[in-house]
């Protein structure tokens, strides 16, 4: 166990508990029948992996990152919140659109489980691409329209766009590659406040940004 007690371990503490509140916000919504969806369901399973994530590294330190568990539960944050966009703003693909980000799923766990890097370099991309895609799209998207959102809703494509460039600069570090600037000691530096700056953006974007 390598307990964070530092700058870090304060900011994935922010960061849960910014987790905590919008966990609470998407049920008080399920429970409204003028807000509930199966959308609330997909974005609370995103915040709640958000928090698990966080005290994980909390209590093990950022080594739990190389956690074959870890790494694929945490894809469950990008695909869910993707998933819940997909639901709340265009219905009728959301089924195709889950079984996508099942199947996605299971591959990268046979990847991370089946020691298949080779596999993984190609399955990881491409499916967190396509997520990630969906989270910074598809506000955009429902922004320009005006009809069911405010302009504030962009924030969770601001969201989307800051936990996509952590995210490929740690997948290219675990390639052995870098991205840009992004060395090792310069993503484990920023990849605290990155989590919190990406939770922060999705909170005020789900929160301020849809029509009542």
């Amino acid at each position: 166990m390598n307990l964070m007690l530092n700058f870090d371990g304060l900011i994935l503490l922010l960061t849960g508990l910014t987790a905590i509140y919008m966990i609470y916000r998407f049920m008080e919504r399920q429970k409204n029948p003028d807000t509930a969806g199966i959308w609330n369901i997909y974005y609370m399973i995103g915040f709640l992996v958000i928090l698990v994530a966080g005290l994980l590294l909390i209590i093990f330190g950022w080594g739990a990152l190389a956690n074959n568990f870890v790494a694929v539960v945490a894809g469950l944050i990008p695909f869910s919140l993707a998933t819940g966009l997909i639901a709340q703003f265009y219905p009728k693909y959301e089924k195709p659109y889950l079984w996508l980000m099942i199947i996605g799923l299971v591959l990268i766990a046979i990847a991370r489980y089946g020691g298949m890097v080779s596999f993984g370099k190609i399955v990881y991309p491409i499916f967190h691409a396509i997520a990630g895609l969906t989270i910074v799209a598809v506000p955009v998207l429902v922004c320009k329209a005006g009809d069911k959102v405010k302009n504030g809703f962009g924030l969770v494509a601001v969201g989307g766009i800051l936990i996509g460039l952590g995210g490929m600069a740690l997948a290219f570090l675990k390639a052995g590659k870098q991205l840009l600037f992004f060395s090792s000691d310069v993503v484990m530096m920023i990849l605290a406040p990155l989590l919190l700056l990406m939770t922060l953006a999705y909170t005020y974007g789900f929160m301020k940004g849809v029509k009542k």
